[in-house]
């Protein structure tokens, strides 16, 4: 596949009567394989990775991805919804079947593979730090002890700091990212603390605003959400994610969408969790 398959690179949100691939007339599981249409749940909120356009539609890095699934798959992106999610909804919409897939900065876990099957990792990013402008004060996470630390519901990332690693951070918890960074930018918490490649996107929308620390601590694995039953829907993001790789069009995505955020991003072909 080449580039031109992402011309419609901002996703038009198209209004579908049918479910995608999502179950059947009795109940049943069906693979996305077979589907005709797609609902994909992507983040609405998050510059650089998932984010409202003017328009209506949303665009970033992980829709694009999902565009070059859907078309990998036989879906043409007028054939693809997208549905704006949030970290806490992302089990619920897949495990419902009100979506057929997920793309929203979704890092596999061993506990959310209890619920759902995971393609990929299409990316392996890492948490690190976001601050204001001009705060030198932390240079790492150990510096984050006594600190207000904002992360969105439904994440992990106030706890790889302050679970993981002891750190006695102040959590400090709203319902999205970017209401974290409203937070960040009023002074009311000191840091937010999640995925590089988010706080990129963040970054690169408000550059005067903020620092990115660049002292990244642990490896998140973003994955491709798909049903629970759906080993050959899971095989075949895969392929396609492997094919994205090798043809540039990630190392495209990549350099479009965080080239100026001077982080260092991977263009290698992540090690697969493997869809069992």
């Amino acid at each position: 596949m080449g580039l031109r398959r992402l011309a419609p690179a901002v996703a038009a949100v198209v209004l579908l009567s049918a479910t995608g691939a999502c179950t059947d007339p009795v109940g049943g599981t069906v693979s996305i394989v077979d589907a005709a249409r797609l609902r994909i749940g992507v983040k609405d909120d998050q510059p650089g990775l998932g984010m409202r356009a003017d328009g209506g539609g949303i665009e970033g890095f992980d829709v694009d991805v999902a565009l070059y699934i859907a078309e990998e798959l036989g879906v043409p992106a007028e054939d693809v919804e997208f549905v704006g999610v949030t970290s806490e909804e992302r089990e619920r919409v897949l495990v419902s079947g009100e979506v057929d897939l997920v793309l929203a900065t979704y890092s596999i876990t061993q506990l959310r593979k209890t619920v759902v099957t995971f393609g990929g990792p299409y990316y392996v990013a890492h948490q690190d730090i976001l601050v204001r402008a001009g705060d030198t004060s932390i240079t790492g996470v150990a510096d984050l002890e006594g600190r207000r630390l904002c992360q969105g519901a439904g994440s992990n990332s106030a706890n790889r700091v302050i679970e993981e690693r002891g750190i006695d951070a102040v959590r400090v918890e709203r319902p999205t990212y970017s209401d974290c960074i409203g937070l960040l930018a009023e002074g009311d918490v000191d840091a937010v603390s999640t995925d590089d490649l988010i706080l990129a996107g963040y970054l690169e929308d408000a550059p005067s605003d903020f620092h990115l620390v660049n002292a990244p601590f642990t490896n998140e694995k973003y994955g491709v959400g798909v049903a629970k039953e759906d080993i050959a829907g899971c095989e075949e993001v895969n392929r396609a994610i492997t094919r994205m790789y090798q043809d540039g069009t990630a190392a495209w995505l990549l350099r479009k969408w965080f080239g100026d955020s001077g982080l260092d991003v991977n263009t290698s072909v992540p090690q697969f969790e493997g869809c069992g």
